[in-house]
């Protein structure tokens, strides 16, 4: 398994091969816009350091996911927020811990509903949504494609 942060080699040798980063955030303010610059950092690595192609539109909802689990995160769970970025073959996932036992629930589609489209737009994105619940808290899994969509 290789770090994002790894020189050694360039992509991805084979389907069981995975690069991943992980990066623990305080909660307070900023936490949602540095863990947005992780994610792309992290993208960013995968293209460079490891030569691997990944669709233009897939970095924007990258940015976007962990944008809005990390806000749910800091709106609703006290205290510091974990983020794992993990890709395997063709696919990211996305994980993050928080320290609420609350498990998230989407709303809902209601046109005239101001916020609170998080989740929908983060169930829309991704191929798998998962929760589990921590001694701790929850840890929230998605699953992304890196390929554009066809």
């Amino acid at each position: 398994m290789k770090s994002a942060g790894d020189d050694q080699g360039s992509g991805l040798n084979g389907p069981g091969d995975a690069v991943k980063a992980s990066r623990a955030f305080d909660g307070a303010s900023g936490s949602i816009a540095a863990a947005r610059h992780f994610a792309t950092g992290f993208v960013a690595q995968l293209r460079g350091s490891h030569g691997i192609t990944v669709a233009r539109d897939v970095v924007g909802a990258v940015q976007l996911v962990v944008s809005e689990l990390v806000t749910n995160a800091c709106k609703y769970a006290p205290g510091p927020t974990l983020v794992d970025l993990e890709l395997t073959g063709r696919t990211l996932e996305i994980t993050v811990t928080d320290s609420s036992p609350v498990q998230p629930m989407a709303q809902e589609a209601e046109p005239g509903r101001v916020g609170q489209h998080g989740l929908e737009i983060v169930m829309a994105l991704c191929d798998g949504f998962e929760v589990q619940r921590r001694p701790f808290g929850k840890r929230i899994r998605v699953r992304l494609p890196i390929a554009a969509a066809a």
